[in-house]
């Protein structure tokens, strides 16, 4: 694709990708950053751009992609973070900092074994704490779907948790309890 078909094809869409974009990010600054790093990530694939059969549909999609991992960038909120502040709140143990440290570590891991789906679903209600309705935006499921894959995965996590640290310790169930 040549820089004239580049003006001609893609950027007569920009006004159309502006608004996309500040609908869902309500805020015309960084609606306007989104669709200028999607202008240059199409400028990036210009050859590749005549295997896409529409074009327009594809700035589209990669517009929507960028918006949401702005949203996402902007409440992330690590699981370390969240564990952190819990303990700040409950306790000042050095020993129940440790073990919630380690389990932290071993939840990452076993989330991390869950299927991809379970993963995205727990991710971004847990930890992203974004609504079923925002999820089911994301994911294009269903919302039955959403709770029935977040509950799925929160039981294999907190069952295998349990299993790993099944030493007969009440200690660990506590701790389940409360990050559960």
């Amino acid at each position: 694709m040549t820089a004239r078909d580049f003006k001609n094809e893609i950027l007569p869409v920009s006004k159309k990708l502006l608004r996309f974009a500040n609908h869902f990010l309500k805020n015309e600054q960084e609606a306007k950053d989104a669709v200028q790093d999607v202008f240059l990530k199409l400028w990036q694939k210009r050859y590749e751009l005549e295997k896409v059969e529409n074009i327009e549909a594809y700035a589209m999609r990669m517009t929507k992609n960028r918006c949401l991992d702005i949203i996402r960038a902007s409440k992330t909120i690590g699981i370390s973070d969240e564990i952190d502040r819990k303990l700040k709140e409950k306790t000042v143990d050095v020993h129940v900092q440790v073990e919630y440290s380690e389990s932290a570590g071993q939840i990452k891991k076993l989330i991390q074994k869950l299927p991809e789906l379970q993963q995205k679903v727990m991710f971004m209600r847990d930890i992203e704490q974004l609504s079923y309705d925002e999820i089911a935006e994301i994911t294009e499921l269903q919302l039955n779907a959403i709770r029935v894959n977040l509950s799925r995965a929160r039981k294999k996590v907190r069952d295998e948790f349990l299993k790993l640290n099944d030493d007969g310790n009440q200690r660990n169930k506590k701790t389940a309890s409360k990050i559960f």
